[in-house]
């Protein structure tokens, strides 16, 4: 595939770090203040040079092949705003992180044009949203992170990485971690948990590496997509401690490469065991680095996003026969 001139919105920083890996013309619109979506290629961030940040009002310049929304207000409002009628019709993709809210039985996605691929990060999440009559294929995260760091686990102490927990609380599980704090040594990482006694936010060039010290990282997360600090974990050789809820069951094997499981009573069982056994800890995180370069690595998901944008670009141009017939 050509490189192509690929315009999207920085929303998801640690999946954004992932998608640019791929050699294209990467284009960031930014506003004065960075506000939401606005932010750019980020402080905490090491991106090619290929990744360009460009004014707002200068994108209706740019030459795009392909626009990548995902929120409702890059399709909604921020299209209109800055994208002019030509480009609003070139190829795109709505890529969906999230699972649906309030729930799974009445919510229907916000896309509702057969013409726009929309792409789900798990595929829980495509089962859990009604998408109508809109195409849709799954492409599993990936991580880009340093090959070279490896889990080390010599600090007897688990550690939760989540941002913004208390803006999300139940979804998140605060009550969770706040319960599991109680019983162990637990460190809390991640925008604004400075609030909650945290680290606060790591940048990401050096969050792995002072993960890799920890134990395990547990995940108290009840419903969102995958968290892509579990892949970070496993990747690293780091064992994980997670609820059994969304996608996790199939990543985590209970007992083999981590503890999953809906019963907390067991999670703090494996928390014990992990504390107490540090070779038991090191040859859990082994097998779960197997699995995450088995199953999410960058090769699997460049070949997952070059089919996704051939995909995309074919449903724009048959949108644009049709037109012409009618």
């Amino acid at each position: 595939m050509r490189r192509l001139n690929i315009l999207i919105w920085h929303i998801h920083g640690s999946y954004l770090n992932a998608l640019v890996r791929l050699a294209h013309h990467w284009y960031l619109p930014v506003k004065p203040g960075r506000p939401e979506g606005y932010g750019g290629r980020g402080r905490t961030f090491d991106w090619p040079d290929y990744v360009r940040e460009v004014p707002a009002e200068a994108v209706r310049d740019l030459d795009l092949d392909l626009v990548i929304y995902q929120t409702p207000k890059n399709l909604f409002e921020d299209a209109h705003e800055i994208l002019t009628p030509r480009q609003r019709r070139l190829p795109a993709i709505y890529l969906e992180h999230n699972t649906p809210r309030p729930d799974a039985v009445h919510t229907r996605h916000p896309l509702d044009d057969p013409s726009v691929l929309l792409v789900h990060v798990t595929h829980y999440n495509r089962l859990m949203w009604d998408s109508g009559a809109v195409p849709t294929r799954v492409i599993e995260h990936s991580v880009a992170i340093d090959p070279a760091i490896r889990y080390d686990g010599t600090l007897p102490r688990g550690i939760t990485v989540i941002n913004g927990l208390q803006r999300r609380p139940r979804i998140a599980g605060l009550d969770l971690f706040l319960h599991a704090r109680e019983r162990f040594p637990l460190d809390l990482a991640g925008m604004e948990t400075e609030a909650l006694g945290g680290l606060g936010d790591i940048p990401y060039r050096d969050l792995h590496r002072r993960v890799a010290a920890y134990r395990f990282l547990f995940s108290p997360v009840r419903y969102t997509s995958l968290p892509l600090a579990v892949i970070e974990a496993m990747t690293i050789g780091m064992p994980v401690v997670a609820l059994a809820t969304t996608e996790l069951p199939t990543v985590i094997e209970h007992g083999v490469s981590g503890y999953v499981s809906c019963d907390l009573d067991v999670l703090f069982a494996g928390m014990e065991r992990l504390l107490a056994d540090p070779q038991h800890a090191r040859l859990m995180g082994e097998r779960a680095r197997a699995v995450a370069r088995a199953r999410f690595g960058l090769e699997r998901f460049a070949r997952d996003w070059a089919a996704a944008i051939t995909q995309a670009q074919a449903l724009r141009a048959g949108a644009a026969r049709a037109e012409v017939r009618v």
